[in-house]
């Protein structure tokens, strides 16, 4: 199931609901309609494995997906027309955004930075999210803003002490995350909080792929492309620290909660070890893509 959020293009500054793109690609499901249009349900909840709502909200999308004409079965607007909708990133606000870094051994020899004993990791503010097509804003207090290709998790059950054997069952899918950074600003700070949570800075989408439907995340191309141009093209088999590793050594720490993401390191091929450099400019256009996930792709505009 390929999960995303909308809203109509009628209505853009509607709240962001919940739904599935099916198979066709020409329609999403609306989960709250389809499910219990009664139902005051959170956003959040249908990310949840655990709730009651994600379940019903599968059982409907998967019987479509065997038999469209069982929409005529369902309430009015549980199907709507992709055209007629604007997708936003697949988690609009989730309550944390944890990056792991030099995750990938030749990201990590390229960046001159020995490889980590264990998962480093940071976050990137709740602001910084985008979805597609939405552009990168390069905040004037900066003149070296780089991309990050990266595979990115979210979690879809409370999580607390899972061991590594166990952590599959806490992972709802995976969606494309470019980690903009802004290096000058990294490197200057001695830390890496600011210049990687600048607004716009963590475009993430088109939407979710479940667990299911991905096969062995381990195992999956993945490229970045400016302006056409490939930039970076790795494997996630290249990951020093799998997903199953990084869920459990976070949980052990912080409770991981439905809808958050967890971005887990980016291949080598970025912009500031590049020689000469490389950085976005206005114009640019950026695109993201792992391997069964789509495309995820942001023009760059001045802010």
């Amino acid at each position: 199931m390929r999960i995303v959020t909308f809203t109509p293009r009628s209505a853009p500054s509607s709240p962001p609901r919940a739904g599935a793109l099916l198979p066709d690609n020409l329609h999403v499901l609306n989960f709250a309609v389809a499910v219990d249009a009664s139902a005051d349900v959170p956003l959040l909840a249908w990310f949840d494995l655990g709730d009651e709502w994600l379940p019903k909200a599968r059982q409907i999308h998967d019987q479509l997906a065997r038999n469209m004409a069982r929409v005529e079965t369902l309430p009015r607007g549980s199907v709507l027309t992709l055209a007629d909708l604007a997708l936003g990133p697949p988690v609009p606000r989730p309550g944390k955004l944890i990056c792991v870094g030099l995750n990938y051994k030749d990201h990590a020899a390229e960046s001159n930075m020995a490889v980590p004993k264990s998962p480093v990791t940071f976050s990137k503010y709740v602001t910084s999210v985008i979805g597609e097509h939405k552009p990168i804003r390069l905040p004037a207090a900066s003149s070296q803003v780089d991309y990050e290709a990266e595979l990115a998790v979210v979690i879809g059950r409370r999580a607390k002490h899972v061991p590594v054997a166990k952590a599959w069952d806490y992972v709802l899918g995976y969606t494309n995350l470019n980690d903009v950074s802004a290096r000058d600003l990294q490197f200057a700070d001695g830390q890496w909080q600011r210049g990687k949570s600048c607004d716009t800075f963590a475009p993430i989408g088109p939407a979710i792929v479940t667990h299911d439907a991905v096969g062995n995340p381990h195992e999956l191309r993945i490229r970045l492309r400016l302006n056409g141009k490939t930039m970076q093209d790795s494997s996630t088999d290249q990951l020093i620290f799998g997903i199953d590793h990084i869920v459990s050594f976070l949980s052990q720490t912080v409770t991981l909660e439905p809808g958050d993401v967890i971005a887990t390191g980016t291949p080598p091929g970025v912009g500031f070890a590049r020689k000469p450099p490389v950085f976005l400019k206005p114009g640019d256009v950026v695109e993201v893509e792992v391997e069964g996930l789509g495309v995820l792709s942001n023009p760059v505009v001045a802010d």
